[in-house]
């Protein structure tokens, strides 16, 4: 599918911390160092790095899914992807499994590159060097 995003990580850490980080807004603050609001309830509504990302959560399944609407602030208006974070849990560690649909063509390489940058090096660094 074009403008798909598709990336995995394994963290030395069990799905339920990686969960946390991802859905309350202290800890999602303290990975990225900007201000996340989360509301991790189903139609909840969520924003992250100081309001650059906003969206609503679809489905939210406790430790093992995340499924997002997903925008910047800078996209064609109205325009939302759809995020999807999947967490298996392997022995003590966490595989996660991500995907982003419909991300805006000019905005892709930018996004797929800004989740290295500021999540999954971040989540690395985090619960790897524990």
């Amino acid at each position: 599918m074009p403008n798909t995003i598709r990336q995995s990580i394994t963290l030395s850490a069990p799905p339920e911390d990686v969960f946390e980080v991802l859905m309350d807004s202290r800890k999602h603050t303290k990975l990225t160092g900007a201000t996340a609001r989360i509301d991790r309830s189903v139609g909840g509504k969520f924003s992250a790095y100081d309001g650059y990302i906003e969206g609503q959560n679809v489905e939210v399944v406790r430790n093992k899914r995340i499924i997002q609407l997903w925008r910047g602030s800078d996209w064609p208006p109205g325009h939302y992807s759809r995020a999807t974070f999947h967490l298996r849990k392997i022995a003590r560690r966490t595989h996660l499994v991500f995907r982003q649909s419909n991300v805006p063509p000019g905005q892709y390489k930018a996004i797929k590159q800004g989740w290295t940058d500021f999540y999954w090096n971040p989540l690395r660094k985090m619960f790897n060097t524990r």
